[in-house]
Parts: C-alpha cells; structure tokens; sequence
C-alpha cells in the first residue's frame, strides 16, 4: 500500500508557517524571518518514503490585498484550498484566534481534511495552551488539533505521524528523488530576498523583487548574476548603502547561505535597478512569477 498527498500549509502571517514547513521536509526551503509576508509563493516540500510521499505547499499569510502582488499572492492561498488531501491551518498561541474569520469560514467550509496546529507553544504555559486548544476546537470543530514548537523541532514527529495517517492511498506525484518543484534560481532568489529582509528596515524589504538573470553552473562553482527590483529612485540609495557597503553585506551573506545550500562555491553578482510600481504592474509580475488575472 502506498500513500500520497497534498499537505497545504495555511494561516495568518507571522504564525511560523515556513519554519514548520522546512522541519516537516528537513530541508530550509522556505523564508524564515520574523516579518511578515516573507513568503510570496508557494512552495513546495516532498518528502518521500518507500511508501509515501507527501508533498507540503507553504502558503503565503492571509491578508487583505492592497496592490495586485498580494491579491497574486492570496491566490496561491486559496489555490491550496482547493487542491489539497489535507488542510494545515497554522495558529499559535499569541495572535487573536479569529482573525480573518471570513477565511476560517473558507477553510470550515472546504471540506478538506484538516489539522489545526497551534505553533510557538515555548511561549507559553500548559494552563494557557489548554484554553488555546479548546478555543480552537470550537473555532473548528472538525480539526484534528496538534500543539508543536516548530522552532524548537517539538512534537514535529508527533504531526507527521497523523499527517501518514491520514494520507490518502495513491501512487507518487514526482519522482522519489525530487525535493521541490522549485528551481536553484528560484531559491538563489528567495535566499537573496531574505537577506534584505534582515538587513532593512520599513518599506524597503516589501518593495523590492529579485530577477536571477543568470545562473551557470561548473564542476566547483556556481555563478549567479542577479538583479534587485526596488519601486523608487530613494529606495536604490537606500538599498546600496554608503560605497556600496550595504549591498555587499547582503552579498556577502547570501552567497555564503548559497554555498552552504549547494555544497560548493559561489561566485554572486548583485545589480540594483529600479522599476517604477512594479507590485501594480501585471507585465512586471508575471515575469516575477505571479499570476495575473
């Protein structure tokens, strides 16, 4: 008997929907920082087994659209209400249970098999977390509910185990040796825009999308040359930095994160260009990667 499935990770943002993403696949696939709306795609972790293979989808946060890049982006959310064998939705124990209520009714009402995983559970105590499960089993009631620390890799043996469980019989959707859907530019891109997560404060980080427009690789390097997307002329300054110190940090930084990814050398070029409005732009986003309707 072998089982497979779609495991679609679901949530507010800020909840930690990519760092239990990358403990369930043991791989860092997904963005972590502690802003929000880090992720902007979704991406995909398969984990295989000589009996299963489960392929985890994590999600953007849910929010209310203000430009057409995140109406892109709560279409990949509710594109994983539709396709998934088994709904995640992720809260934790600090951000107001029914937020977005009119999302939750989605998710009530999709029919999908579901388990309500209340995350961060290190931050709080045994008393609070039996309130936190009780409200959560009436907010829904359908939900298997599994309390876990993803940061601390607590009880993720315990959810992946009722994951297999509930898997669906079926063969394989890739082959056993895939580990994403993504590509190494896809990921050299995603490992770029974290760094500017890190390293920026305010606007600058939501304004600016990432181009790998080359990606060679060599027996003992890879070489990347990218281009960093920023909405305006200000924001370039800001990116670059004094003589460029600010942007070579972040170089700096992602090639070494790239290397220890790919287990070899890396040699980044990184370019700053602007392109006006581009989070409005269907043109512009379609060439990032988002769908435009």
């Amino acid at each position: 008997m072998h089982k497979a499935g779609f495991v679609n990770i679901i949530g507010n943002p800020n909840v930690g929907k990519s760092t239990l993403m990358n403990a369930l696949v043991g791989e860092r696939l997904s963005i972590i920082t502690s802003k929000a709306q880090t992720t902007r795609h979704r991406i995909m972790g398969i984990v295989n087994g000589e009996d299963f293979q489960i392929v985890y989808s994590d999600t953007p946060g849910v929010l209310k659209p203000n430009y057409k890049l995140q109406e892109s982006m709560m279409r990949f959310v509710t594109g994983a209400l539709r396709d998934a064998d088994i709904i995640l939705y992720v809260t934790d124990v600090v951000e107001k249970i029914d937020k977005n209520a009119e999302f939750l009714e989605k998710v009530r009402e999709s029919g999908i098999p579901l388990i309500a995983v209340i995350n961060k559970i290190d931050l709080t105590t045994p008393e609070k977390l039996d309130e936190r499960v009780e409200e959560v089993q009436k907010l829904l009631p359908g939900a298997k509910v599994v309390p876990v620390s993803a940061r601390n890799d607590f009880n993720i043996g315990g959810l992946f185990d009722l994951i297999l469980s509930m898997l669906p019989e079926g063969p394989a959707f890739y082959p056993k040796d895939t580990l994403t859907d993504k590509t190494m530019r896809f990921f050299a891109s995603e490992i770029i825009r974290e760094k500017i997560f890190l390293n920026y404060e305010k606007e600058i980080p939501y304004s600016v999308e990432i181009s790998v427009d080359e990606y060679k690789e060599e027996p003992t390097i890879d070489r990347i040359a990218a281009t960093i997307y920023v909405a305006r002329e200000s924001q370039k300054g800001i990116l670059i930095g004094h003589q460029g110190a600010k942007l070579k940090k972040v170089g700096t930084q992602a090639r070494t994160e790239l290397e220890a990814f790919l287990g070899k050398k890396v040699f980044l070029q990184l370019f700053v260009k602007v392109n006006p409005d581009w989070r409005n732009n269907d043109r512009a986003l379609r060439g990032f990667g988002y769908t435009a309707e």
